[in-house]
């Protein structure tokens, strides 16, 4: 009962804090990929909306969207870290984020407690796309980067529903683009003023050394994450980008987390520890 309620006690300040404010949570990995730890998370959007916080859900899929590829036999083919996606492959992505999964986690979140409101970037011109090709100047079709952000949509429901969002967008002639839900995560948390964004990913956080749990890097400035993305591999490598581009765009802070720890979000937002890898300006 003491250890209840100095937790309760140790977080007031913080609810405090953050009451009003509005936070961008990049949802995946084994987060969105574990039955637990996806009833987990929803409910712990769910009490952040409760205790007065604005919660943004923007969600990816690529797994997903790779397997139902799979099923029917389609050629998945990545280059640069980024699918090769042509008109049939963004349908899939599109069936797939906005169809099944975007879905899922509104009704998930709605049967915890919050009405949540699935949109996608199609929605009233949200995400302004255009072509993007891959590092080397390879043309890997109808991937998007993005342009603009219109978060009047998002400012709208955010008053009375939790939005979630799927990463797919569009041009100004109606065409679909397949895009990084982290760049999409970062771009929407700049555009919306938010006061911190975070990414749910499958590692403690950025760590010194891959192969050492042990060697997280606990808070890092933009300019030392800069200076070391050239040389990081993997995934994290796109978190870390869109870290930096959400506090370049004016978010006070970006954290990478570990969505496999059950109750990451309460605890990096409402613990004097917090967990994970934190860029700051």
């Amino acid at each position: 009962m003491t250890s209840d309620i100095a937790t309760l006690l140790e977080a007031l300040p913080y609810i405090r804090e953050f009451h009003g404010s509005t936070v961008v949570i990049k949802y995946g990995g084994a987060a969105m990929d574990d039955p637990q730890l996806r009833e987990e998370f929803a409910r712990d959007v769910v009490l952040l909306k409760y205790v007065g916080m604005n919660p943004i859900v923007v969600h990816g899929g690529g797994p997903d969207i790779t397997a139902y590829m799979n099923r029917l036999d389609m050629p998945v083919e990545f280059v640069g870290g980024l699918r090769v996606s042509d008109e049939a492959t963004v349908e899939i992505a599109k069936m797939v984020l906005i169809g099944k999964l975007n879905s899922d986690i509104v009704l998930r979140i709605g049967r915890h407690g919050q009405p949540a409101v699935g949109l996608s970037g199609d929605d009233a011109g949200l995400l302004l796309c255009s072509r993007r090709a891959a590092p080397g100047g390879e043309d890997i079709g109808w991937v998007g980067q993005i342009d603009a952000v219109d978060p009047g949509v998002i400012n709208h429901i955010a008053r009375d529903y939790i939005p979630v969002v799927a990463s797919v967008g569009a041009d100004r002639e109606g065409n679909s683009y397949n895009v990084n839900a982290d760049e999409t995560a970062a771009a929407i948390a700049v555009a919306l003023g938010a006061t911190k964004a975070i990414f749910l990913t499958d590692v403690r956080g950025w760590l010194r050394d891959p192969a050492d749990p042990e060697s997280l890097i606990s808070v890092a400035s933009v300019a030392e994450v800069e200076q070391a993305i050239p040389g990081v591999a993997g995934g994290m490598a796109p978190k870390l980008g869109a870290c930096v581009a959400a506090v370049k765009g004016g978010v006070p802070a970006a954290q990478i987390i570990d969505g496999r720890v059950a109750h990451s979000l309460l605890l990096e937002l409402f613990t004097d520890a917090g967990i994970g890898t934190k860029v700051t300006p």
